[in-house]
């Protein structure tokens, strides 16, 4: 891969991190791995990210901003946000069932707790956001504890287990428990449901699992030419200032 200047060597380690995690799996990917492909020392990585963890946490941020970014597009579409939810959760538990690549990756954070807090914070927002009309009297320690419970159902669906029974109805039955957590009535909570497992969920996670991988890339690329023209404008203006020192001379 073709080096960049050092100021960009933070963003280069997280592209990096990201296709190996989606590649080859976060548990067999190493800090040395990652130093090897860009031509750096384990420390280089070390310096920016402590632990493989703190690279797992900022890939699980950025899937996380990703997948709510694209499952909008779905709500724009009629599907309804907590329909989104569901959707959400049943393309993570899709996808885990078809790749152990996915699967690692995806345990990994929930098992990871700089990925649990940061996903714990993330959906209570966004619950208290949703489920506002049918929560109204709900304090933020309820939000939160509510959040617990769902993501111990999340975790479960996302677990291998020796039970013969078909995904879409695993996933019906921890989304039914899920919508009712936050006091959305059966019949509501049925339909919902429909609408989750009638969506290609298989194609749905596919596509948002490859196009992920441009998006790091894109954001990746936006930040770094904001930080190299951020660089050039703060050059420009103390070039400008000498010159008006020796001018005044």
């Amino acid at each position: 891969m073709a080096r960049r200047r050092v100021v960009t060597t933070k963003y280069e380690i997280i592209q990096v991190a990201s296709e190996f995690f989606m590649s080859a799996g976060y548990s067999n990917t190493s800090p040395k791995m990652i130093a090897e492909e860009l031509g750096l020392s384990t420390g280089n990585i070390t310096y920016y990210f402590p632990t493989k963890e703190h690279l797992l946490a900022v890939v699980v941020e950025m899937l996380c901003d990703f997948q709510w970014k694209m499952l909008g597009l779905e709500v724009d579409k009629g599907i309804g946000s907590a329909a989104s939810i569901c959707l959400e959760t049943m393309m993570v538990a899709v996808v885990c069932d078809e790749s152990e690549v996915a699967r690692d990756f995806f345990i990994s954070a929930f098992q990871s707790e700089l990925c649990r807090n940061y996903l714990r914070c993330n959906h209570v927002e966004r619950a208290k956001r949703i489920f506002a009309k049918v929560c109204p009297d709900w304090t933020d320690e309820q939000f939160h504890q509510a959040e617990l419970l769902v993501m111990g159902l999340q975790y479960a669906a996302i677990v291998p287990t020796d039970a013969n029974i078909p995904l879409k109805k695993r996933m019906a039955g921890a989304l039914n428990q899920i919508l009712s957590i936050y006091n959305v009535g059966a019949e509501s909570r049925q339909k919902e449901i429909a609408k989750v497992l009638a969506y290609d969920c298989r194609g749905i996670s596919k596509r948002v699992l490859r196009e992920f991988m441009g998006y790091v890339k894109k954001t990746n690329d936006q930040t770094l030419n904001q930080i190299l023209k951020n660089n050039r404008r703060k050059s420009s203006i103390t070039v400008s200032d000498a010159d008006a020192v020796y001018a005044n001379a």
